[in-house]
């Protein structure tokens, strides 16, 4: 399921109806009466500053005070900033198409967050990804920038001047130094836009190749550590194996170069610590556009990728896992299977048959993260266990017949199993960071007979869900991202450890507004099924944006990928499906 790459508001991004927004005042003054409102203030209960709430006119923007924080220990204020097109006056090149639009939103909310520096305002600028976030949009070339503020006080009473400083003073400089083309570092501006566009030109790219990934030579892959995300200095270049070397046409850099992983079963091999882990999760956030000199920028995957893992522990709801597990002791029906205590075997199973439902047609998986018993069952165990004692199918017999019966490519991190060569398209191994093609070496050792027996041939149709639209709350249910681990829902709350590929909090606060937001429009009905749902909030966003999502929420979030809207729905322990459909 392709997720849609602009970021404009309007037809397509955020552009509240008047109707809709939350009560916030009408036109108040200009600044000088807000600077005279803020002195009035100073001193008086910290209640008074409700007060400020409505439009104020700066010279060249709107400020927009949406809520304020009933007391100092409070969530922060938000307010809204306007920037005329006549005003921010950027050249109409840099925001006409909606990837254009979005990379310009990119660059912007982090030149305003560099600008804000420790000042009180601040701006959810995001990480090394250039995500569709609320915090910034771009319409028609009017600048939209969303930010929280800490007004200040002093115990329970207001200090006016540091909020007139923050609101009056060091917000008409931001506008001034971040918001404008003519005090922009224009040359940077130009470069990331044309960076993201060529990402994602690139990304669509890759069906018409043959193609579901596509790593760049000179790229950097590994990072700096497990919490810091930059790229990882005296890093090794990445550097294609001749053999898989294809060259695409991009439309800012020309033509380019790298390797390029076919559609088919792919084994990534190699010893402990040479960058098999590395390469994989670089193919994780290839769903993903980066920020200049991240080194990832053009390491791309298909956007129906999906990263698959076992999840001990974790909520199964009437999911047809058969395919995997033919009968269970407890005589449970696997072709309805549901607990609230999946072991690690049949959470990837659910996890697997989920992300097909659910429109993925790219599976990662990491033999460190699976369930070895899902995995494989080499010959030795199947001379000792007979098959009619094992409910168990592994997926090393199941992988082809995916890729046969649902077009399903795979890419498997495998350090432990050869039978995998039996299998694999392609197979690629990692050596001090540096790939090499070994398919032809793989192949011969998968023609010397090992004993073992496939034990299936076939990948049945998917059983396609219908959800409960009851299973989510709508009456102002709370939703609150927990980093990116959890997600609290009204009075469930949503574990995605397991969603490997979400990046940030905002995602997850998106992902909560975009599943009520389903629920009380009716596009998550008692009739449509979970991939229909899917495909409904798609085509919603490539309409309308990030009002999809949700157009009247005023903190910040950032559109969620379909397929990860699908895994947290997975993962909604009150979630109820009513019914199956063909």
């Amino acid at each position: 399921m392709a997720q849609r790459a602009g970021g404009r508001a309007g037809r397509h991004g955020y552009r509240r109806r008047p109707d809709d927004r939350e009560p916030t005042g009408g036109p108040r003054g200009d600044e000088q009466a807000l600077r005279q409102e803020l002195r009035a203030m100073h001193g008086a209960s910290y209640g008074r500053y409700k007060s400020l709430r409505g439009q104020w006119r700066f010279a060249g923007f709107t400020l927009q005070v949406q809520r304020v924080q009933p007391d100092p220990f409070a969530p922060a204020s938000r307010c809204e900033v306007r920037v005329t097109d006549e005003v921010a006056a950027f050249p109409e090149q840099l925001w006409r198409s909606p990837v254009r639009a979005r990379a310009l939103a990119g660059y912007l909310v982090r030149a305003a967050h560099r600008h804000l520096g420790d000042s009180r305002l601040r701006v959810d600028a995001g990480g090394q990804q250039v995500l569709d976030r609320s915090a910034c949009q771009v319409d028609g070339g009017e600048v939209v920038l969303r930010l929280g503020i800490d007004l200040p006080g002093r115990g329970r009473t207001i200090d006016g001047r540091q909020a007139e400083r923050a609101l009056c003073d060091e917000l008409p400089e931001v506008v001034e130094t971040a918001l404008r083309w003519a005090t922009a570092e224009q040359a940077r501006v130009r470069e990331f836009v044309a960076s993201v566009e060529d990402t994602d030109a690139l990304r669509r790219q890759l069906p018409g190749l043959g193609l579901i990934a596509f790593v760049a030579d000179g790229a950097m892959l590994p990072r700096r550590s497990g919490v810091d995300e930059r790229p990882l200095p005296g890093g090794v270049p990445f550097s294609s194996p001749e053999s898989m070397r294809v060259s695409v046409e991009l439309p800012n850099r020309g033509r380019v170069s790298g390797m390029g992983v076919p559609e088919g079963i792919t084994l990534i091999v190699g010893g402990g610590f040479h960058g098999k882990s590395t390469l994989l999760r670089a193919l994780e956030f290839g769903v993903y556009d980066h920020v200049p000199g991240d080194g990832r920028e053009l390491v791309v995957c298909r956007a129906d990728t999906v990263k698959i893992r076992a999840e001990d522990g974790r909520r199964v709801h009437r999911v047809d896992v058969s395919p995997f597990v033919s009968h269970l002791p407890t005589g449970a029906d696997t072709a309805d299977f549901s607990t609230d205590n999946a072991s690690g075997s049949t959470s990837q199973a659910a996890a697997i048959v989920e992300a097909v439902e659910a429109g993925a047609k790219v599976l990662l998986v990491d033999e460190d993260t699976a369930a070895t018993n899902l995995m494989i069952r080499d010959a030795r165990m199947q001379a000792l266990v007979a098959k009619t004692a094992e409910p168990l199918t592994p997926f090393v017999d199941l992988i082809r017949p995916l890729r046969a019966a649902h077009e399903v490519s795979t890419v498997l991190v495998m350090g432990g199993s050869g039978d995998y060569m039996d299998v694999a398209d392609q197979v690629v191994m990692l050596e001090d960071y540096h790939a090499h093609d070994v398919t032809a070496r793989a192949r011969q050792l998968a023609a010397q007979p090992t004993g073992r027996r496939s034990e299936a041939d076939t990948f049945p149709p998917v059983r396609h869900r219908v959800v409960d639209p009851r299973s989510i709350p709508t009456d102002r249910p709370k939703v609150r991202a927990r980093g990116v681990d959890a997600l609290t829902l009204g009075e469930s709350t949503v574990e995605l450890r397991g969603v490997e590929q979400l990046v940030d909090p905002a995602q997850v606060t998106g992902i909560g507004l975009a599943l009520v937001s389903c629920a009380r429009r009716g596009v998550l009905d008692d009739s449509r099924t979970v991939a229909e749902v899917l495909e409904a909030f798609a085509a919603d966003v490539a309409e309308r944006g990030i009002a999809a999502v949700d157009d009247r929420h005023v903190g910040d979030f950032a559109v969620p990928r379909p397929l990860d809207l699908a895994a947290a729905l997975n993962r909604l322990r009150v979630l109820r499906i009513s019914g199956f459909r063909s």
